[in-house]
């Protein structure tokens, strides 16, 4: 009972039950909805399907999850993400050699360093010019859609280049290179936040800025590296979502990510008050996101009452998290929650000179005269 007790209380238990129950869901309308299978050297599958489809919310959850723990927000990686596809597909359009290898990279490090540049600004206005993060990334989050369509001269942008169609939809190691190319990304924030000081560091700002920046910590340089990372990871999702369909659309890349990736980071158990956080858990909450979307898809359901469904689920899962829910539910099923019992009164100590304790008794066989012999002896 214990066990089952701290499973329930667990932050991960609830996420990974609603993943479950969509994986069930979708074996019993599809039974081969979870078979691999190997073809041409290449993986694919329902849960490939997931994991590729995954891949940008995930790295847009990672720069997310980063920003919440420093008690802020970045409500502009949607449309970051917009205008580094489009900013690649311009370059390759617009060369004379498309396909070429060096063309790729250019166009590749064109569109991340520009939202290295974007995030970096959005850190600056957090940092320095103290303006709160809900309304910094706001202005980003407005401008940054018209930005890309600037970019794009408000068309889609179509390229035709194999090695760059090659990171959003291609394999490597019969792997999808999306799925690579994420894993390595989570894998290296994961150690630089988990075995150096950079997490602690991040932890500690969100918990208390004033007080991190008493002991010495730059909280400063901390924000500021925090948002420009998101402004990255933003942009790599932006290189993967235009690579997959070959093209650049400033209107719809993007569009509600950020979003996902909030409820995504709070679903793994971080919370929108700064502090802890969790990699491991941002990545069930992608997963449990990314497979109701594809659930919809093969339910038969519209695609546009996703949004509906993924409240639902968000909103249960909550609901089984939240402590008050889960005691109203032990006491309906009769066990009552634990009463706190105050701790005891501390005994009279010992007299310091003989070394005994007082005597407090009254009566006989006690060695203390009650009020009465007292009283007689005044009498007397």
């Amino acid at each position: 009972m214990n066990v089952l007790s701290r499973l329930a209380r667990h932050r991960f238990t609830w996420p990974l039950v609603a993943l479950a129950a969509l994986l069930l869901a979708d074996v019993l309308h599809t039974p081969t909805f979870l078979n691999v299978r190997l073809q041409d050297g290449h993986l694919f599958g329902g849960p490939v399907d997931i994991l590729r489809n995954a891949a940008p919310l995930l790295l847009v959850s990672l720069g997310m999850t980063l920003v919440i723990a420093t008690r802020g927000i970045d409500l502009s990686v949607g449309a970051v993400l917009a205008i580094s596809g489009a900013v690649a597909c311009d370059v390759i359009a617009s060369s004379s050699k498309p396909g070429s290898a060096g063309t790729v990279l250019w166009a590749i490090f064109l569109g991340c360093a520009i939202c290295v540049v974007l995030g970096f600004g959005n850190g600056f206005l957090v940092a320095v010019v103290r303006i709160q993060p809900i309304i910094a990334t706001l202005i980003l989050m407005t401008a940054g859609r018209g930005i890309a369509m600037l970019i794009t001269e408000g068309q889609i942008t179509t390229v035709n280049s194999p090695p760059f169609a090659t990171i959003g939809g291609g394999f490597w190691l019969g792997l999808p290179a999306a799925v690579i190319i994420a894993g390595l990304i989570f894998a290296a924030v994961a150690v630089g936040t988990r075995r150096t000081a950079l997490g602690v560091l991040v932890e500690s700002v969100g918990i208390n800025p004033e007080a991190s920046r008493l002991a010495g910590v730059r909280s400063t340089s901390i924000l500021l590296a925090v948002y420009a990372a998101s402004g990255l990871f933003a942009g790599v999702a932006g290189i993967m979502v235009a690579s997959n369909v070959a093209a650049a659309d400033a209107n719809n890349a993007g569009l509600f990510i950020e979003l996902d990736a909030i409820l995504a980071v709070v679903l793994g158990g971080t919370l929108l008050t700064g502090g802890r956080f969790s990699l491991v858990g941002t990545l069930i909450g992608v997963l449990v996101i990314q497979t109701l979307t594809i659930s919809v898809t093969i339910q038969g359901i519209s695609g546009s009452v996703t949004p509906l469904f993924k409240a639902l689920v968000v909103i249960a899962v909550f609901l089984l998290q939240s402590p008050v829910v889960r005691s109203k539910l032990r006491r309906r099923g009769g066990t009552a929650p634990p009463v706190a019992v105050p701790p005891a009164l501390p005994t009279p100590s010992s007299d310091p000179v003989t070394g005994t304790a007082p005597e407090t008794g009254t009566g006989p066989g006690t060695g203390t005269e009650t009020d009465g012999a007292r009283a007689g002896k005044v009498s007397s």
